[in-house]
């Protein structure tokens, strides 16, 4: 967002030179992406708001009041300087037909004229990029951008009655937008639409419409000033592109406690334009107030959690610097503090801490090394899927991933395939379909039957689950981890040895080898070893008439533990005699990977077990290359 320095100076009358707050808000608030000098003298800062504070920081007013607190100075509050006639009774009717517009307030301004901006309004507007349209449009801007909260004001003259009513859009319904050449957007049931009750008059959060806006002739508007569900206004702007000021705002989850705040000074800036205008009351529908939330907490926490002693004197300069409302025992050095509705960051002592120390400055606290057993919990779900795994593969099953997006489901996610826009319910539709696919290449892969498997995440309603599903030429099964665990998993389903596992047969997890029985080989599952490998390469010459399985077999005989692969075959060369009736040469190269579960290999040890290697060739009477 961008701010006027000039802007912020009228809050804060004494803050610093324009140079020196860049570094203030760097060091104690946020990242500023540039500093620019306008030609008049005001200073921008472009600076990048995160969510976590976009509902109080998305502003001017905002800004300045973290400022002043920042600094310990004095904040220019305008709410009681700002001056609205005697307002007159109304007929406005206001009906929230819908749970996602948390409130709404109206107020109807007879007698303006529609025509340029004041002078002064036009340099605010223009100083932070944006262009003046006319002295109503420019109103409801300028005030957004000075408290924060949006508004939006309608032509009277175009409404069926003096009735606002907001509802869900009907699905299909289109709606022609204001300021985006004639762009007629087509709406969705889940989309929030403002209308007079007949006809629809603009995009709640995002966008108003184009025959409901202000023009050269209006002279009765209908001011508005709401709050609306921020997944609602973000989901609406995403889906059509319309990136809004407007929407930005309202997607971070704005207090509908500003609602007030900002039609007082919408309403003083238009008396202020057109001092004849009437004004009527203000209608408020407000069905769900939010209650303002306290955080208890005590001096010692907050020491303990910063690592720095911190004292009850800096956590009261800090709660009136700041106008936190609190109440506390500094002899027991215990806190109360009134959470700002407008704080939406402040939920926990955590939260606290952290504020406390940003202002206080994090570069106070001293770095200092964590005491840890470093003894490593057992993450209980982790280690059934490993147990899963190595009890289907024993069982000669073969694990797949299939696609976690599907064309139907009850959590639909944003921006994806148009196939593919909801989480999958289950696992055994999309392992159905790879079993019937490997089931038709099975001669090709040089398979007698398909036995395959998949563990993943399912949603459904508001929850996820791990499921297990597995398949084969019999039945296709799925079911929750746990209960295949305790369940399935000693059913005649499964083989009696995988059985014996679940009941305490300890198995090596994580990749696939294979080791051979007297009938047939059976599937193993191994950890892989998180420590790096090394390799080692060797070349023997060898009689002719000597098979390369005998050397082979001294490598994995003196290979000891470590050597984690089958020794590999790389290169052969054979060299003939050049006496007649004498036996040639041959020359063997094998690869020999070493690795181990325990910790890194040094050289060293590597060395000693090649050692033992090339002893034991170099008796057999062959020749290392």
């Amino acid at each position: 967002m961008k701010i006027s320095y000039n802007w912020l100076k009228w809050y804060i009358p004494e803050i610093p030179e324009a140079d020196k707050i860049a570094d203030i808000l760097t060091y104690h608030l946020t990242e500023v992406d540039g500093v620019e000098k306008l030609p008049n003298g005001d200073t921008i800062f472009d600076v990048n708001i995160l969510p976590n504070r976009a509902p109080d920081l998305l502003s001017h007013s905002g800004m300045a009041r973290e400022l002043a607190g920042q600094l310990g100075l004095n904040f220019n509050d305008p709410d009681r300087v700002y001056k609205i006639p005697e307002p007159k009774p109304t007929n406005l009717k206001i009906t929230l037909d819908t749970d996602r517009c948390n409130r709404y307030m109206g107020r109807i301004v007879r007698g303006i004229k529609i025509g340029p901006s004041p002078e002064w309004v036009v340099t605010h507007l223009e100083s932070i990029g944006q262009r003046s349209i006319n002295n109503i449009v420019d109103a409801t801007n300028l005030v957004m951008y000075n408290c924060g909260n949006p508004t939006h004001s309608f032509d009277l003259s175009k409404f069926a009655n003096e009735t606002i009513v907001v509802r869900n859009a009907i699905e299909g319904e289109e709606l022609k937008l204001v300021g985006r050449e004639g762009t007629i957007a087509k709406l969705k049931s889940n989309d929030l639409v403002i209308t007079d009750g007949e006809k629809t008059l603009a995009l709640a959060g995002v966008k108003g419409g184009f025959d409901s806006g202000v023009s050269d002739s209006t002279a009765d508007i209908l001011l508005e000033v709401a709050s609306f569900d921020a997944a609602t206004v973000r989901k609406t702007a995403r889906r059509l592109g319309i990136l809004t000021d407007s929407a930005k705002r309202f997607e971070n989850n704005l207090s509908a406690s500003t609602c007030p705040f900002a039609m007082k000074e919408l309403s003083a800036l238009i008396s202020e334009m057109f001092p004849e205008a009437v004004f009527e009351d203000i209608v408020d529908v407000y069905p769900n107030p939010e209650i303002q939330k306290t955080l208890k907490f005590t001096t010692e926490y907050i020491s303990k959690m910063l690592g720095l002693e911190i004292s009850n004197q800096q956590i009261e300069k800090f709660m009136n610097d700041y106008s936190f409302g609190y109440a506390n025992d500094f002899e027991k050095g215990e806190w109360t503090v009134t959470i700002p509705l407008a704080r939406r960051d402040l939920v926990t002592m955590n939260d606290m801490a952290e504020e406390i120390g940003r202002v206080i400055g994090y570069d106070k606290v001293i770095p200092t090394i964590p005491k840890l057993s470093f003894v490593s919990k057992v993450n209980d779900v982790y280690e059934n899927i490993l147990k899963a795994k190595e009890i289907l593969l024993r069982d000669g099953y073969r694990e797949v991933m299939t696609y976690g997006f599907t064309n139907k489901g009850d959590i639909e996610v944003l921006a994806s395939a148009s196939d593919k826009n909801f989480l999958r319910k289950n696992l055994i539709d999309g392992l159905k379909e790879s079993f019937n696919l490997n089931k038709l290449n099975a001669p090709f892969l040089g398979l007698n039957e398909v036995k395959i498997f998949e563990i993943g995440t399912v949603f459904s309603g508001d929850k996820e689950e791990i499921h297990v599903c597995f398949a084969n030429k019999k039945e296709v099964k799925e079911t929750s981890l746990n209960e295949f665990i305790y369940t399935i998993a000693t059913s005649e389903v499964l083989s009696k040895k995988s059985s014996d596992l679940l009941a305490g047969e300890k198995g090596e997890l994580g990749q696939t080898i294979f080791e051979s029985t007297s009938d047939s080989a059976s599937i193993l599952f191994k950890s892989w070893s998180t420590f790096p490998f090394m390799t080692r390469d060797i070349s023997v010459w060898v009689p002719e008439n000597v098979e390369s399985d005998e050397l082979k077999n001294i490598y994995k005989e003196f290979g000891t533990e470590l050597l984690v692969r089958e020794p590999q075959l790389v290169d052969k060369f054979v060299k003939p005699s050049d006496v007649p009736g004498e036996v040639g040469k041959i020359s063997y190269a094998y690869r020999l990977v070493f690795q181990s579960y325990e910790k890194t290999l040094t050289d060293d040890e590597i060395n000693q077990i090649m050692g033992n290697i090339s002893e034991k060739i170099s008796r057999l009477g062959y020749i290392i290359r």
